[in-house]
């Protein structure tokens, strides 16, 4: 398994230049190593396989794979492979596919880091795959879009590398563990480094127009996958150090709450997955035990909705309730947009009533309220008109039919869920969530005002988190 594990890393920078080399063959090479990733998740995920590699010394590589590890992979195989089938007859250069499987093998790389050190380089790597992803149109607002999105990262990266570097000096060690030994100095920048990384509370608000603004296979790509490489590592450090385990629940109460809240009242499609996405990262961290499976239920979904949102014949809500859509894409868009909200018999279900069991109390109130919201977010999807007669782009139903068949599959595995109290609750949740829609918010006509996502205020907003996360430790 340690041959295997490291041949699997290497293999997607291999893959990656031969798909430059031989540009024929790069929807196949890309698409192959996608699979190479599932099985090996897969392998993880069903033998219940636990592996921790220590390379070198205590300045080289640890990793770790598991459970949360499996999860994680299976969400960045399937996500990616459904890009690529999405794309596929798109005709885009190697050099997309090339990039997309360097992202995709750094990924892979963060979800096994077991240390400070390594990750960074991860994270790193990530950061400017995704940004060459974002500026492939070459266009000045992609270009734009790219650059505050690559200076955001990499502030966040310099708090993040000054605290792993106390870390050592603590531990003599990189190592996870080392971070409830380190002073709290380390601890608050590497969380602020991580959180801003992974798009999380006020410190996240970068999200949004990054990924609204990009075309929609990468935003698939950014929501279903990218932040979740900031999201990986504050789920391993709270179920490793007890201290930053509460931290960690909190941001995630408050950022499920904070990306409702802006999601409910944008009119905007691509902005409200974006808002959404915050929301759901926040159920992630709110239970970190059962993160990971989270994870795979929002990535499979929010990637299936970002791929349908670039075929809309609008992109604004108002307009598309004049403007009907397909009726096979909007069984699709129904299908993810009630996995989501929890609805049983896909993964979203047990996703939710197993993030609801792990709850702490003071948590169950605010969650179930922020659940309310979500199904009042996709409440906005699920009730547009579907009788239109427009064409779908080929390359959609087999990227829609891959993800779709994740949601119920994935679904078997949650089976413990499956209880009448919770199907009940499951249920209420969502109906509450629409009659909430259509006797509320279908009527009001407010915008949340959108200043504090301005550039500017950015890292005035990281800073302010700072300041928190010194104060929330200390306490």
């Amino acid at each position: 398994m340690n041959n295997i594990t490291i041949t699997w890393i290497a293999l997607p920078l291999f893959v990656g230049f031969v798909i430059y080399l031989i540009p024929k063959i790069d929807r196949f090479l890309a698409l192959g190593m996608t699979l190479v990733s599932s099985v090996y998740a897969l392998q993880i995920l069903i033998n219940q396989e636990s592996l921790r590699l220590q390379l070198l010394d205590n300045f080289g590589v640890t990793l770790a794979v598991d459970q949360l590890s499996g999860y994680f992979i299976l969400t960045n195989a399937l996500v990616t492979a459904a890009v690529i089938l999405y794309c596929w007859n798109t005709g885009r250069s190697a050099f997309f596919y090339m990039q997309a499987i360097f992202l995709h093998g750094s990924l892979n790389s963060a979800f096994i880091c077991a240390d400070f050190l390594s990750l960074y380089v991860a994270l790193e790597v990530i950061g400017i795959a995704a940004f060459l992803l974002i500026t492939y149109p070459r266009s000045d607002r992609s270009i734009w879009v790219g650059l505050r999105y690559l200076f955001i990262s990499n502030t966040a990266m310099l708090f993040y590398l000054v605290g792993a570097l106390l870390v050592y000096q603590a531990n003599n060690s990189f190592i996870f563990e080392g971070l409830g030994n380190a002073p709290i100095e380390a601890q608050a920048l590497i969380l602020m480094g991580l959180l801003t990384k992974g798009g999380i509370f006020v410190s996240g608000l970068w999200l949004p127009l990054t990924h609204s603004e990009s075309e929609s296979p990468v935003s698939a790509l950014l929501s279903g996958v990218v932040v979740k490489a900031g999201v990986y590592p504050l789920l391993r450090c709270a179920l490793l150090v007890e201290e930053i385990d509460p931290i960690i629940r909190i941001f995630g109460v408050g950022t499920a709450l904070l990306g409702a809240f802006y999601a409910i009242f944008e009119k905007d499609t691509k902005r409200t997955l974006a808002l959404s996405t915050i929301s759901q990262l926040g159920f992630i961290l709110s239970a970190p035990a059962v993160g990971g499976l989270y994870a795979l239920a929002h990535g499979l979904v929010k990637a299936t909705i970002f791929l349908i949102a670039g075929i809309l014949p609008s992109r604004n809500f108002t307009e598309l309730q004049e403007k009907p859509t397909n009726r096979w894409l909007w069984i699709t868009l129904v299908i993810a947009s009630l996995s989501v909200s929890g609805f049983p018999l896909l993964v979203g279900f047990g996703a939710k009533m197993l993030t609801a069991k792990n709850l702490e109390s003071w948590q169950e109130i605010v969650m179930n309220v922020a659940a309310v919201g979500t199904a009042v977010v996709y409440a906005k999807f699920i009730f547009l008109p579907n009788n239109g007669k427009d064409t779908v782009r080929a390359g959609f139903w087999p990227a829609a039919a891959l993800l779709i068949g994740g949601m119920l599959l994935a679904n078997i595995g949650t089976f413990q869920a499956y209880t009448v109290t919770n199907i009940a609750k499951a249920l209420a949740t969502i109906g509450g969530g629409w009659l909430t829609y259509f006797f509320i918010f279908r009527r009001l006509d407010f915008e949340v005002p959108s200043v504090v996502e301005k550039f500017e205020h950015l890292v005035g907003g990281m800073s302010l988190m700072l300041v928190a996360l010194f104060w929330m430790i200390l306490a």
